[in-house]
């Protein structure tokens, strides 16, 4: 009989912490020049990474 035994990586962690940056520079380019095309694109791409961040978490970190 063979035991099973889990291998556990650090990949959830820097992905989560990547994509968390990744949010926070596009969210200070939000507020840099709010009424602008840069502003929506930097609001897309906090959100979008912050979804990222959260199923990096999710998916990964057991």
């Amino acid at each position: 009989m063979t035991e099973h035994g889990t291998v556990s990586t650090d990949k959830g962690i820097g992905l989560a912490t990547m994509f968390t940056l990744l949010a926070t520079v596009a969210a200070v380019a939000m507020f840099a020049a709010p009424g602008t095309e840069l502003a929506a694109w930097g609001f897309a791409v906090a959100m979008v990474a912050g979804v990222l961040a959260v199923s990096a978490v999710h998916l990964y970190w057991r």
